[in-house]
């Protein structure tokens, strides 16, 4: 039969949440293999992929979020560019799709620096900003980190490239006049604010969001793989800056999310990346959002 699609509609989803319209942007999905996992065998990731009938080793979704409100234009990461291959760096034409002109963009806010959260932010090969009117906020010290010389050579070459080089890359072309450096409690933007969550980073960060007596976190990294590290917060992943750290506060932030019932919006849970938390055993699910046709 000829004349079947070969591709899926653009991925773009808007949810009300009070004051804001908040838009779920796919920027695509990567294929991750079993050594992301620290210290969990692949039989153990098997059993609980497969009891989601999900692909195992793990696929990992990445999304951004778009918040347009009181705050005005706001985008809460941006993607991978081209830093993944094939199957990511969907972000911009998904923008397009929903009629949003990067222009537009009054704030890009970083969850963190690592290349599937920011590298959208500039052309690496002449240093333009690909949000040209926007001001980038993000953890002082997530930004302290990177471009401390120290720090980088501390490492190996693959994290000297992969995390402190693409970062400078991406980061530098908005450092002199067009970045906002912010502390852990600060609201950055009317109704905007960040709530530290180190360990995977050292500045990793979310984002709450609250209006009209609602609540929404946007989580960042506090799990890669939902199916697994949400309901065991103890499973950290191999490039956790420090992943006891990381544990540790992904435990008591899952525990605030649920106790305070707020909406999630995660980097990397299946698009359109929305759900609440629900207890399960010794750790919790995400129950994903249902659809509306109605936004």
């Amino acid at each position: 039969m000829s004349g079947l699609p070969t591709r899926q509609i653009p991925g773009v989803y808007h949810r009300r949440f009070g004051e804001f319209l908040v838009t779920g942007i796919s920027d695509g999905y990567v294929e991750m293999g079993y050594n992301i996992f620290r210290e969990f065998e692949p039989q153990d990731v098997d059993l609980m992929m497969a009891r989601d009938h999900r692909v195992s080793p793990p696929r990992i979704s990445v999304n951004c979020f778009l918040v347009r409100g009181p705050a005005g234009t706001v985008l809460i990461d941006c993607g991978s560019a081209d830093k993944f291959g094939p199957t990511a760096g969907k972000l911009f034409e998904n923008l397009e799709a929903a009629g949003v002109d990067p222009s537009e963009v009054d704030h890009v806010l970083l969850t963190h620096c690592h290349p599937d959260h920011s590298s959208g932010l500039a052309d690496p090969k002449n240093g333009r900003r690909l949000f040209p009117n926007a001001t980038v906020i993000a953890n002082r010290k997530e930004i302290e980190h990177w471009f401390s010389d120290e720090e980088m050579a501390s490492v190996d070459e693959r994290k000297r490239l992969r995390y402190f080089g693409w970062t400078r890359e991406q980061v530098e072309p908005y450092r002199e006049k067009h970045l906002r450096l912010a502390d852990d409690g600060e609201e950055v933007l009317p109704g905007i604010r960040l709530v530290e969550c180190a360990g995977h980073t050292p500045g990793h960060s979310t984002w709450l969001i609250r209006s009209q007596g609602q609540q929404m976190i946007v989580w960042g990294d506090l799990a890669h793989v939902p199916e697994i590290q949400v309901a065991r917060p103890e499973v950290s992943m191999s490039f956790d800056h420090d992943p006891d750290l990381a544990a540790k506060n992904r435990t008591a932030l899952l525990a605030r999310i649920f106790e305070e019932d707020m909406l999630v919006a995660g980097m990397h849970i299946h698009f359109p990346g929305f759900g609440w938390l629900v207890r399960e055993s010794s750790g919790y699910r995400v129950a994903t959002e249902q659809w509306n046709f109605e936004i």
